[in-house]
């Protein structure tokens, strides 16, 4: 309990240092949005022509010394991850020409062993994003001569990863060879976000192909990893995908385990599949009650919630942009404020920062041009229009501009306290950083592109690629309003937030505050069968009464082999109801299905260092 206490103090006295600030002096006026947003697309152009200058047709830029090298593939993967950021943009010429050289040059079959889960998010997302714009005319950036190329390479490229999913417990090996499928000597340890987070894609190629394999197989990693759950609804970072026994039993929201729970609320609102949906209450409850520590997020032993490290590693950034996905607006307001200290603090997020210590974690002080903060600044201003996103954004702005900014690009920044650089940019510096910096400030002086005025309501994958939730795609004719849903009349129990966003029934704004329902309406073609959620009145936060996930589809946890270990205090407490934090989401026809979940208190072992270090998805 001592190191609890220490824990608790620290966090206090965090709070006193950097939380307690002065509102900016001069907010962003429109026309320096204006401004932002451009100098956001110099900054896109600046790398992206660096990487075709010096870098192409290899993987990635050098930014420093003005040379590429192949990191993944070998298969130009800057180009094929910035393809939709430039349709974005508006660049015509560019897009075209890009989609063009890769048709005619791409090809999958070589030898090269890759990992699932990058070559997924990256080059089949990257694909699959361009695919759908280049094809459509209603996106504005369809290509004449274009003729499914993009598609074609796709499925070739899904059908080499095929092999990597032939497992006992359905969840993929980590690494697949190209040509000769899975290695024998492969390791069967994979993380949890890699195992998890290839439903979109994969499951968007069904849908494009007509072919159920490549959905089957990624919704039965899903079951796979999320059956083998402890009793407190968590799952552990790393598992062995031959036995199912967790190899690294640490339950948290960032490293090795963060876009599990992203994909599974984006799967069911780009599908409507409502497994992903009762498996995401389920989740997102158990992680709310264990993990968050307001408004920080520990890392907890799956099976006894044990606190075993108290670390904010920069990749729990995504969540309070996930948060606003979900509807659960206020603790994301107030954990993006918290983790912008640790930026305002070093001008960048380190790769981990030690909540007991209140300091760079030790070998973890780099920043890798690492999108997920600026990804929740972007959602957080699109849900709340608060000015206060926009200085946060040109804070952003600055800290890469004056740190980052290379000869030919943008550096890794190995230290963010001593900012030195690194001769690497990753491709996501292309396809997610600039992306939602731009869609920020476009946002601000009133939004001209394909996300915000578009044909379609877009979901961006882990990668910031755009898909789109077309009625191809979107098969399920009711499908959920998009933000927080909703539960029908007289079948929900509403709590009370005094910071709840209320919508009356035709969706006007109430206490000065947007509609936020209207922010996400799905806009499908006049043609179209399909017809958009009608809310009902007020945003509501509570427990929609219905069937478990494991009640409705038979999937239970798979119990562990090894016995676990509690106090008699955390035994006594397990029957305790979860009674905040809960997220429904629920289609219009009345299945109200939520999480009926146990808690246990939090039992603490030494904060200031880790059980283990926890290994990069």
């Amino acid at each position: 309990m001592e190191a609890f206490k220490f824990f608790l103090q620290s966090l206090l006295v965090f709070h006193l240092l950097f939380l307690v600030q002065p509102a900016h002096a001069d907010g962003v006026a429109p026309e320096e949005a204006r401004q932002l947003r451009d100098e956001v697309r110099g900054m896109f152009y600046h790398a992206f022509d660096g990487y075709m200058e010096h870098a192409f047709p290899l993987d990635e830029l050098r930014p420093l010394s003005c040379e590429g090298e192949d990191s993944l593939g070998g298969y130009a993967l800057t180009l094929i991850d910035s393809l939709d950021t430039l349709a974005l943009l508006g660049d015509r010429e560019r897009f075209a020409s890009s989609v063009e050289w890769i048709g005619k040059n791409l090809q999958f079959d070589i030898n090269k062993t890759v990992s699932v889960f990058e070559t997924t998010i990256r080059v089949l997302g990257g694909l699959l994003s361009a695919h759908l714009i280049a094809s459509d005319y209603a996106t504005g950036m369809r290509i004449p001569s274009y003729d499914n190329q993009l598609l074609n390479l796709a499925e070739d490229l899904a059908r080499r990863l095929l092999p990597a999913f032939d497992t006992p417990t359905g969840i993929p090996f980590g690494s697949v060879n190209l040509k000769f499928g899975v290695d024998e000597h492969e390791s069967k340890i994979t993380s949890t976000a890699g195992g998890g987070t290839l439903t979109l894609e994969f499951g968007i190629l069904s849908r494009l192909t007509n072919n159920p394999i490549f959905e089957q197989v990624t919704k039965n990693a899903v079951r796979g990893l999320w059956a083998r759950r402890s009793k407190l609804n968590l799952v552990g970072a790393h598992i062995n995908v031959f036995t199912g026994e967790w190899t690294q039993k640490d339950a948290g929201i960032g490293t090795s385990i963060d876009s599990f729970y992203e994909y599974l609320l984006k799967a069911y609102l780009l599908f409507g599949d409502e497994e992903y949906l009762f498996i995401f209450q389920e989740a997102y409850q158990s992680a709310m009650h264990y993990l968050f520590k307001d408004p920080w997020y520990v890392e907890v032993n799956m099976d006894s919630a044990a606190i075993v490290w108290p670390l904010f590693n920069s990749l729990q950034a995504f969540w309070p942009g996930l948060q606003v996905l979900a509807g659960d607006i206020d603790p994301a307001i107030r954990t993006h404020t918290a983790f912008f200290t640790v930026w305002k603090r070093y001008g960048f997020t380190p790769e981990g920062f030690n909540l007991a210590t209140l300091s760079v974690q030790q070998g973890q002080k780099s920043y890798p041009l690492r999108p997920e903060l600026i990804e929740s600044t972007y959602w957080l201003y699109k849900a709340t229009r608060d000015p206060r996103y926009l200085d946060v954004g040109r804070d952003m702005v600055a800290s890469l501009q004056y740190g980052a900014r290379c000869p030919c690009g943008y550096c890794h920044i190995s230290d963010v306290e001593f900012h030195k650089r690194e001769d690497h940019m990753e491709s996501f510096f292309l396809a997610e950083t600039v992306k939602y910096l731009w869609l920020l400030f476009d946002l601000a002086v009133g939004p001209d592109n394909l996300v915000e005025n578009g044909p379609y309501k877009y979901i961006f994958s882990t990668e910031g690629h755009l898909l789109p939730a077309t009625p191809q795609i979107s098969l399920v004719r009711e499908h959920c309003s998009y933000l927080g849903a909703y539960c029908n009349r007289g079948d929900f129990t509403k709590e009370s937030h005094p910071s709840d966003i209320s919508i009356d029934p035709q969706g006007t704004k109430i206490n000065g505050s947007k509609p936020l329902g209207s922010l996400f309406q799905t806009r499908f073609p006049s043609d179209s069968s399909y017809v958009e959620s009608t809310p009902v009145s007020g945003l509501i936060k509570g427990v929609c009464p219905g069937l478990s996930h494991g009640q409705k589809y038979g999937i239970s946890y798979v119990a562990s082999h090894d016995p676990v270990t509690t106090d008699d205090s955390a035994k006594q407490s397990e029957m305790t109801e979860i009674q905040s934090h809960a997220v429904m989401v629920v289609s219009e026809q009345g299945t109200n299905d939520s999480l009926s979940s146990n808690i246990k208190d939090d039992n603490v072992q030494d904060l200031s260092e880790p059980a283990s270090d926890p290994l990069q998805s």
